[in-house]
């Protein structure tokens, strides 16, 4: 039994990896609050824990639901579209104007503000719904009673280690993004991710 649900667990671990680990809008913005070493954990807590939320939603049942309702995804898929070209179009003027990482460097977004462009860049994309409630929860479901919550616990934390790893880890990357031009390759980057993700949630 125990061999079972460890390789349930195991499981729920490496297919919530697969699904997460890709440049998306999500993970564009945790690596450049990173970079900037801004209100890093409490980006990282919220993303692990919406994760966690959608993955149990998904394992209760919601995913039929969510399946079910054109509405609420029409909705989802527009407002998403939306504040993704418009995150766009702010990271394209970035790229355009440039920039350089001091030091001291503490302007930016305010806590409220991140934790904001969090939430929506979570809860305003579609496929989040689909690949967290919908499809991780479908896997899970094929499991045995106890093995869905271990399938499920697998899952949950992964997308922690992840983004984990990509909060915590970008400060590595700080001495990079001294050099103007880096910061200009990056903002390039993520305006043309969140113009192309725009483009094929619309």
């Amino acid at each position: 039994m125990r061999t079972a649900l460890s390789a349930d667990f195991a499981a729920g671990f490496a297919t919530s990896l697969a699904l997460i680990v890709a440049i998306g809008s999500q993970n564009a913005f945790v690596l450049r609050q990173g970079i900037l070493r801004q209100h890093v954990a409490a980006l990282v807590l919220f993303c692990a824990a919406s994760d966690a939320l959608l993955i149990v939603a998904g394992i209760a049942g919601a995913g039929a639901l969510v399946q079910g309702s054109t509405v609420f995804m029409d909705i989802t898929r527009v407002g998403g579209a939306l504040f993704l070209l418009a995150y766009g179009l702010l990271a394209a003027r970035r790229a355009l104007r440039g920039g350089v990482l001091q030091a001291a460097d503490t302007a930016g977004l305010t806590l409220g503000a991140a934790l904001a462009s969090c939430f929506a860049f979570t809860f305003l994309n579609p496929h989040v719904y689909l690949d967290t409630v919908v499809l991780l929860g479908s896997v899970a479901n094929q499991r045995s009673e106890s093995g869905r919550w271990w399938f499920g616990t697998g899952a949950a934390l992964a997308s922690g280690v992840w983004f984990g790893a990509l909060g915590f880890g970008a400060r590595w990357l700080q001495p990079v993004f001294v050099r103007p031009l880096a910061w200009r390759l990056l903002d390039a980057m993520i305006a043309l991710t969140m113009f192309t993700l725009a483009a094929m949630v619309w």
